[in-house]
């Protein structure tokens, strides 16, 4: 062990044990605003593949029947994007499954066709089930990635796999998907054991898009699990997704794309909830509301909210708290969700300005507003307010919540982005804490050109209505990541008044140095084996004197295969000085006093299997050392089986065992889950979700049946019951009916 310790020490922090760590800090961000700087001015010329990869389209006067038959004249004419390239497992050829896009329009419908061939591997396609934003690793699916801007970091993604079930999100960052977003648009799917066959119609005004502009970046991706293969149309490198708006081809429009005009929806609500908290009778509860969306211009939308109701959202997934500081669980209330880049993504995982989940916590939400989306293909704008109500029984005050986002793209891919949260209370009572808490910031994002280097400085300031509410925050990072080497520095500074009432901020009072790094070794002989390499790391928090509180050093040793199995192994040194009293098992037995000091050591394995088998697991497990010179045991599993494409079962099972001195003793908890998803059709789903958490002795059941009567309309009956002990007894169960429809003015 020691010599391990020695090992990642010498490789990435020698440097430390030379110079004074607030020197050393005060450096780097110096030395990281340079970089950055002279980085963005290395502006390309041009986006990679546009040059080499262009498609036309041409408008069409024939009406297209989109039934997955491509017998129109219309794609009997259209030209082809065909030879695919390889992007996994192999990036420096042509794909082995032949596929072959092409597209069309109308002055309502943007259409797009695709067949994909089994000319070299043929067998089952690989489905896990027809539910909407379907799992991308587990099913033969099509991608198109659109960038109607041109700007290389926005766009749209939709996607079907080989049954028909659809997959559609909003782009940011040039890279990401959020599939949160649900949109309006049709599709069908033909297949056989030769090929399959796809055939798409998106409304414009489903989409926003610059109406000058007769220039899209475009991409078509393909994964065929039973090839083991991923392929585009316009080449991209294999260690960025297959989207990746950098290396998108061109869309060519012979005429611009149509003007959206006019384009108003009403989307109404009724909702009936039955209630049953603890030991009072049952309480129905009926709501009306609904939204109004209201294109501006074909890409700044105005959303307006009254009364929402989010009853059918997901339920969070359980897990087994060991952690410190609170824990994230992503937004899934639809209102929040389009454009959701430009107000949650700011800043970094752990430090958000804005997370929407404050919002709405335990007090209804009278209405609100939000216009968002993209001035111009330079300019992104965000705005959002949003007015709970009082709650006079909780004590609670009405708020308003308030954010700003303004975004500037600059040189070729990068942004600038300003954001402003405000949280303001309406009247006063006891258990508010503040008049306001308001937070003011702004960020430099960097992307070159062929997304290999990224960076971000980051600055935040809070203001509150005392000096404890008042602090500021300083962040950045630089990183790249090639085909074999990745790595990445990172440093945070996070004063111990700064305050997001309204951010997502766990740890307060520190700095922060973070450093990792890769390789990857590709095997050249035919081998199951594709590439394996080390990743090492090590993350330093100091507290705002620079006194070392907490450092983590680590080491991974990881194995890709062919067939998209994945095995790893790591090794891991820990050292906490804990700086508040501490429950290591969090089951308030005893606590550890703040200022002690622990260290220990962790081995970790893990292992993927390959999606293309019906019967799929993940495997993880971890031993050695915990707080107060205690141990640890882990285990985790996640299997799934698909009785493909009505039905997917998949079970989560965690144990964890620790040995701690009196008074905690021996403790074992237990997480279990289990989850079946019945889509019947690509419009009717019924999932059921159960969880038990033994840590809270907490039971939890969650039953949802979505008929899609109509696009975007949709009939829910969601049934929730939970039970917990810890820390105190609490029970409840519901039962929701809830209708809406998108009614198009």
């Amino acid at each position: 062990m020691k010599n391990c310790r020695a090992f990642i020490s010498y490789k990435y922090c020698i440097f430390i044990s030379n110079i004074q760590k607030k020197q050393l800090i005060s450096n780097f961000r110096l030395v990281l605003l340079f970089i950055c700087i002279i980085s963005a001015n290395q502006k390309g010329f041009t986006q990679i593949n546009f040059e080499n990869f262009k498609l036309p389209i041409h408008k069409t006067t024939e009406k297209i029947l989109i039934d997955g038959v491509l017998n129109e004249t219309t794609w009997k004419e259209a030209e082809v994007g065909k030879d695919f390239f390889m992007i996994t497992p192999i990036d420096t050829g042509k794909a082995t499954q032949f596929s072959e896009a092409r597209v069309a329009f109308d002055d309502e419908y943007l259409y797009i066709a695709m067949i994909f061939f089994n000319n070299s591997v043929q067998g089952d396609y690989v489905v896990e089930s027809l539910k909407r934003d379907f799992s991308f690793g587990k099913n033969d699916n099509f991608l198109v990635a659109l960038d109607p801007f041109d700007n290389q970091s926005t766009g749209f993604a939709f996607g079907l796999n080989a049954y028909g079930a659809q997959w559609d999100g909003t782009m940011y960052d040039g890279r990401s998907v959020d599939l949160n977003w649900d949109t309006k648009w049709y599709s069908e799917v033909k297949f056989d054991k030769e090929k399959w066959v796809c055939e798409i119609a998106i409304p414009f005004k489903s989409i926003r898009y610059d109406e000058n502009n007769n220039r899209w970046g475009i991409n078509f991706s393909r994964l065929d699990l039973k090839a083991s293969e991923k392929s585009s149309w316009a080449p991209v490198p294999r260690q960025f997704p297959s989207v990746s708006l950098a290396y998108a081809g061109a869309l060519i429009w012979d005429t611009p794309p149509p003007p959206q005009g006019s384009n108003i929806s009403l989307i109404p609500y009724l909702s009936n909830n039955i209630i049953k908290q603890q030991t009072n009778d049952p309480y129905n509860s009926l709501k009306i509301g609904g939204d109004l969306k209201y294109n501006l211009t074909s890409a700044l939308n105005l959303d307006v909210t009254i009364n929402p109701d989010f009853s059918q959202a997901e339920v969070d997934q359980q897990v087994t708290n060991l952690d410190r500081f609170e824990l994230f669980f992503p937004e899934r209330r639809q209102f929040f969700l389009e454009n959701a880049d430009l107000f949650s993504n700011f800043g970094y995982r752990t430090i958000r300005p804005f997370f929407s989940r404050r919002i709405g916590l335990g007090v209804p939400i009278v209405g609100g507003i939000r216009l968002s989306g993209n001035v111009d293909e330079n300019w992104r704008i965000g705005v959002m307010d949003i007015q709970t109500q009082q709650d006079g029984d909780l004590n609670l005050a009405a708020e308003n919540f308030g954010v700003l986002s303004v975004q500037r793209k600059v040189f070729d891919r990068s942004n600038i982005s300003m954001i402003f949260v405000n949280k303001q209370a309406i009247g006063k009572d006891e258990n508010t804490s503040s008049q306001y808490n308001r937070n003011l910031g702004l960020e430099y994002n960097y992307f070159s050109t062929d997304n290999l280097w990224n960076s971000k400085i980051l600055f935040l300031q809070s203001f509150g209505d005392d000096t404890d509410s008042q602090g500021s925050v300083f962040a950045s990072h630089i990183g790249y990541q090639s085909t074999r080497w990745n790595w990445r520095v990172q440093q945070e500074y996070v004063a111990g008044n700064y305050d997001a009432e309204v951010g997502f901020v766990p740890r307060k009072n520190y700095n922060k140095l973070q450093t990792t790094g890769g390789h990857l070794f590709y095997t050249t002989k035919e081998t199951k084996l594709l590439s394996h390499g080390p990743q090492l790391g090590r993350t330093y928090f100091f507290d705002t004197d620079f006194g070392k509180k907490d450092q983590t050093d680590q080491f991974k040793y990881l194995f890709n295969f062919k067939n998209r199995s994945r095995f790893s192994v790591g090794v891991s040194e820990n050292f906490v000085e804990l700086l508040s009293d501490f429950d290591p098992i969090r089951t308030q037995v005893a606590t550890l006093k703040s200022g002690s000091q622990h260290q220990w050591t962790s081995f970790s394995a893990e292992y993927d299997s390959k999606p293309q088998n019906r019967f799929t697991y993940s495997l993880g497990a971890l031993t050695g050392g915990y707080y107060n010179n205690g141990t640890r045991t882990a285990f985790s599993s996640e299997m799934g089986y698909r009785f493909q494409p009505i039905l997917e079962v998949n079970t989560v099972a965690n144990y964890n065992r620790i040995e701690l001195p009196a008074p905690w003793n021996t403790n074992s908890f237990w997480l279990l889950g289990i989850k079946a998803n019945l889509t019947l059709t690509n419009k009717i789903f019924f999932s059921n979700l159960f969880q038990y958490n033994e840590q809270l002795d907490l039971w939890n059941f969650n039953s949802r049946f979505q008929w899609r009567y109509k696009p975007a309309s949709d009939i829910f009956l969601v049934f929730n019951s939970n039970e917990m002990t810890i820390p105190e007894v609490s029970s409840g169960w519901s039962l929701t009916l809830k209708v809406n429809y998108w009614l198009n003015l």
